[in-house]
């Protein structure tokens, strides 16, 4: 992106363009960075003294802010225009692997056979429905390419059928800033009800058909209130209203479609309440009072309702209670909380019932038939791999639709007969462009943290690959919020393999993998585990010879990027590159800011900086504010301008300030996408060319462009 004479006019005075400004060199060959002035700003905070040159860039719209992320945009174009013919190939190699017109595999519903179809050359997907079959007529539920004319980004939040099939629920999201304005479609006439409601994040449909409910956010993205709309009626009514900043609030109805659930949680506790979806005017009942670090999950079968609740242990158990009194007291065990399997999720239908599990790092699909009791569990076949629940929309059903996919196998739909006990395959995504699974192989690895544990590491590569030291290998991580880092395929992925790249994923504390103890040491004041994890991994990688420090790249996105920022200033020697998207790197100057958005329901996660010993922890691996005069890796860093996750200036800063103070003449990069959020580019043709952006730069700091 080019400055305008305009944007330059402002940016003069702003920006130090000369070589040598600020403390660090001015970057690659004769090329000078933008160099962002300082305004000074100090903060105090428990007798810590801390300064802030470039708060100033969190005003966003104004011309200095603007002219100064143009300017990056534009030393960064500069910076990569040799890689402009590999950008180019590496998009076309990666859209050849991408069958562009396709279908999803449909699933029922009232009726109805729902799926999503993509066509070649547009951006978005066609969601669509068949009444009875696939043999019958195509409806159109959404145009979203149609939709997204006009706009620079397009997301879809909600999608809600009324149980009569003849209304829609959506919400849609045009900046990327996640703020989502819901709206009513008349399937009969394909015509927008005149309903429209700012700000929502969840909504659900009563069972009458005529009566909406919804969630909306607060100032900072909190969702807080729960709607209920009569359609045609002047006005929405409000039912609920969570007082506490610690939690969030969400509108959501029971798959056997009997219920309503109005949940309030927060990172560690949970209570939701109850209403029967044919009584959309009733009393909501408590399931059961919020208990501090008490969560639990709710479905129903019967004159019951099954908990996923983690009373006994982290790692969760479930237990059934009587809808007419699910007191405490009448909770009864069904299975019991296992220190060495994770329960995250469980699903009911009308003869079984499904417990979603982790053991070892690896998901597991339990099933449990309720009319004997007996239990069993599905078998995978390969060493790393991923299993989610699809959809699984109908309730009487001996079917439960399950995806399954490795690094080297593309994502797979099957449905599993719960009876039969055999998985059939729906539909393996077509990898297009010459893909055999037979050329790679993945691994899975065990690096040593240095207090013992042992860390799993997935790793995929293309046979032949030499173990010598000299493979590039670009390693990924996350680490947080009890996220466990998926082995998932991705054809994107092949521009790297095939040109002699390892990848491989860090299963690093402060995920989920092995459980809620392992997000825990993790979290709050074991933050640093999650770091010395990820340089535990990277340095086995080393060890093993899998690659060596300067063919070692590594890549994280949010709060993945704050694992970047920290990994880096502890260990600049060990990496040769660093990709970080959207990166959480500003940490102590954002929780200490009750006004943005996640701050303080994220208290639970980071810590409260207000509180001088949780300060202290975060002072010690704020990336931004251990920034250093030293050297560092080359960096790209990405951001987009209506991020609403971590607000662009948190990765802006961070450049400004690395600019100043890094030693080495290591490229420094920051690129902001001037119209979209947290997610990057929404099209997915422009997600594909800032993906060949990123391939490119890391092909380039390996010395693997010509």
């Amino acid at each position: 992106m080019l400055l305008t004479l305009g944007v330059l006019a402002v940016a003069v005075p702003l920006l130090a363009a000369a070589r040598g400004a600020g403390n660090g060199p001015a970057g690659a060959g004769d090329v000078a960075p933008p160099v962002a002035l300082k305004k000074p700003k100090v903060d105090v905070v428990h007798g810590d003294r801390r300064e802030d040159p470039y708060y100033w860039l969190r005003e966003k719209g104004t011309p200095e802010v603007t002219a100064y992320l143009e300017a990056e945009n534009a030393y960064a174009a500069r910076l990569l225009g040799p890689t402009a013919d590999l950008q180019q190939a590496l998009y076309d190699e990666m859209r050849s692997h991408i069958k562009e017109t396709d279908l999803s595999v449909p699933y029922r519903k009232g009726g109805y056979l729902y799926y999503t179809r993509t066509d070649e050359g547009k951006q978005y997907s066609t969601r669509c429905r068949k009444k009875g079959s696939l043999d019958a007529p195509e409806e159109i539920t959404l145009d979203v390419n149609q939709m997204a004319e006009g706009h620079p980004f397009m997301g879809i939040g909600a999608y809600e059928v009324s149980d009569d099939a003849n209304a829609l629920a959506f919400s849609t999201d045009i900046t990327g800033f996640r703020q989502y304005t819901l709206q009513v479609k008349d399937l009969r006439s394909g015509k927008l009800l005149p309903e429209r409601f700012e700000k929502t994040t969840s909504a659900a449909w009563a069972a009458d058909n005529r009566t909406l409910f919804f969630a909306v956010e607060d100032h900072a993205k909190r969702p807080y209130r729960v709607y209920r709309q009569r359609l045609g009626a002047a006005e929405p009514v409000l039912i609920y209203e969570e007082k506490d900043e610690l939690f969030r609030v969400g509108v959501s109805r029971t798959r056997s479609g009997r219920f309503l659930l109005v949940t309030s949680q927060s990172l560690t506790t949970t209570e939701a309440r109850l209403l029967a979806a044919d009584d959309p005017e009733g009393a909501w009942k408590v399931i059961a009072p919020r208990r501090h670090e008490r969560e639990y999950d709710v479905a129903d079968h019967g004159d019951k309702l099954f908990l996923r609740v983690n009373d006994t242990g982290r790692n969760f158990r479930v237990v059934t209670a009587p809808i007419a009194d699910p007191a405490e007291k009448n909770w009864v065990e069904i299975l019991p909380h296992r220190a060495d399997v994770m329960i995250e999720g469980i699903d009911l239908f009308a003869n079984h019932w499904v417990a979603w599990e982790l053991e070892g790092g690896l998901p597991q699909i339990r099933v449990t038939d309720l009319r004997s009791g007996a239990s069993h569990r599905l078998v995978f076949p390969e060493p790393a791999y991923s299993a989610f629940p699809s959809s699984n929309e109908e309730w009487d059903t001996p079917r439960v639709r399950y995806s399954y996919q490795s690094l080297v196998t593309p994502s797979s739909v099957f449905d599993y007969d719960m009876d039969g006990k055999q998985s059939t395959l729906l539909k393996q995504t077509e990898v297009p462009g010459g893909f055999d699974a037979a050329n790679y192989t993945s691994e899975r690895l065990l690096a040593t943290a240095p207090d013992g544990v042992k860390v799993p590491i997935s790793l995929v590569q293309r046979k032949g690959v030499p173990r010598d030291g000299s493979a590039p290998l670009l390693l990924g991580g996350y680490g947080s919020y009890g996220f466990p880092l998926p082995v998932t395929f991705s054809s994107n992925r092949l521009a790297l393999l095939d040109r002699g790249f390892v990848v491989a994923l860090a299963h690093i504390r402060g995920g989920g993998e092995m459980g809620k103890p392992w997000h825990d040491d993790g979290r709050m004041a074991k933050k640093m585990n999650t770091f010395t994890d990820f340089i535990a991994c990277a340095e086995l990688l080393v060890a093993d010879k899998r690659t060596s420090p300067n063919r070692l790249v590594i890549e994280g996105g949010s709060a993945g990027g704050l694992l970047m920022g920290a990994v880096t200033n502890l260990r600049p020697d060990l990496f040769k590159a660093v990709v970080s998207h959207v990166p959480f790197v500003d940490v102590l100057n954002s929780m200490l800011d009750a006004s943005l958005p996640l701050t303080v329901a994220e208290y639970e996660e980071w810590g409260n900086p207000n509180q001088p010993d949780e300060y202290a922890v975060m002072r010690k691996y704020c990336p931004y504010t251990n920034l250093a005069a030293k050297a560092y890796p080359s960096i790209l860093v990405t951001t987009s301008l209506n991020d609403s996750q971590v607000m662009y200036w948190e990765p802006a800063k961070y450049v400004a300030r690395l600019r100043t103070l890094k030693t080495d003449s290591n490229p420094l990069l920051l690129v902001t996408n001037m119209g979209a959020g947290h997610g990057g580019a929404s099209g997915r043709y422009d997600r594909l060319h800032e993906i060949a952006r990123d391939y490119a730069f890391m092909l380039q700091q390996v010395g693997m462009v010509k």
